[in-house]
Order: structure tokens, then C-alpha cells, then sequence
């Protein structure tokens, strides 16, 4: 199976992104998690994700936030599926992280999930990988599986709950 490079613009993105790690783990995805910085690390970042492919990854997750080059740069610089993840914070609380990661130059593009996103941007990964992996589309099928079971549960507990209280 190949690896998802996580990749993070600074270490103030992990207590999001380790959300992303930890969903890897779950489907028993391999991953690395780095960080790299578009503008301070611009040599190290380029070099990482030209090498990417040669060294096992079949993904990047990148977060960023503010400027949020990350992905960007990423995508720039490899043919792999790149997932950005714009993080919450600065003056826009994440605004422009999110402009700023799905605002890319034709032929060069990046997924994008929600500001802070990190699970979902696991999951796409997954299902990316999945297309020629079967053993790992049936545990996403077993996921979705699990949350319709969870949300029949918590209907009926609903339900339940309306009856016993209903006056009429």
C-alpha cells in the first residue's frame, strides 16, 4: 500500500492534524507526518514532494493556514493527489487559508476539505488509495456502515425519548 505524507507548514498545526493521523491509523494506511514550510523551508519542501512518488507516497495532506502555500506548493511540484487542509486562525480565522488552498492556477489542482478538516482530508486519502486497493475500500464501506448504525441509534433513542415524554 503506498504512504500519505502529512505534511504541516508549522508544529501549531498538529493538534488538528494528528486527527488526520490517527484516521490513517484507523484504516491501517501507512503515513508519514513532516513539517515543512512553502517560504522557510521552500528547498526541503520542493525536494520532498519531487521525490515523493519514488519513495512510496501516493498522497499529500498538507496543512496550512493564512498564506497557505502549502498544498500549492506541493501540487506544484508533484503529480500525486494533493488534500489541503486550511487551518483555523489569523485575522480571517481561516478564510483565507481556505481561499488560499482552492484558489489554484489551471492543471495544477488541490482538494480541499473544510478549515480544520482533518479527518475528512484522511478519509479522501483513503478513498484516493482505495480505487486500487480493495481490501481498503471494504473498510471504508465498513465505516460508513458503522456511522448509518450509529445515526439509526440515536434516532431510535430519539424516538423513544419522544414517546415516553408525549402529552397529547
Amino acid at each position: 500500500m503506498k504512504k500519505v505524507a502529512v505534511i504541516m507548514g508549522s508544529d501549531s498545526d498538529w493538534p488538528v492534524v494528528k486527527g488526520a493521523c490517527a484516521q490513517l491509523e484507523e484504516f491501517g494506511i501507512p503515513y508519514e507526518a513532516h513539517i515543512l514550510s512553502a517560504h522557510r523551508t521552500p528547498a526541503a519542501a520542493a525536494d520532498f514532494a519531487k521525490n515523493a512518488r519514488a519513495n512510496g507516497f501516493g498522497v499529500f495532506i498538507c496543512a496550512a493556514g493564512m498564506a497557505a502555500h502549502l498544498a500549492g506548493a506541493f501540487a506544484g511540484n508533484s503529480t500525486l493527489p494533493v488534500i489541503g487542509i486550511p487551518m483555523k486562525g489569523g485575522a480571517m480565522d481561516g478564510l483565507d487559508a481556505l481561499l488560499s488552498t482552492v484558489q489554484m492556477p489551471s492543471g495544477i489542482p488541490v482538494a480541499a476539505v473544510a478549515i480544520n478538516g482533518a479527518k475528512n482530508a484522511a478519509v479522501l486519502a483513503a478513498q484516493i488509495l482505495a480505487v486500487s486497493d480493495d481490501g481498503l475500500a471494504a473498510k471504508l464501506d465498513g465505516a460508513r456502515d458503522n456511522m448509518a448504525a450509529q445515526i439509526a441509534e440515536k434516532e431510535a433513542k430519539l424516538q423513544t425519548e419522544l414517546n415516553e415524554s408525549a402529552h397529547f
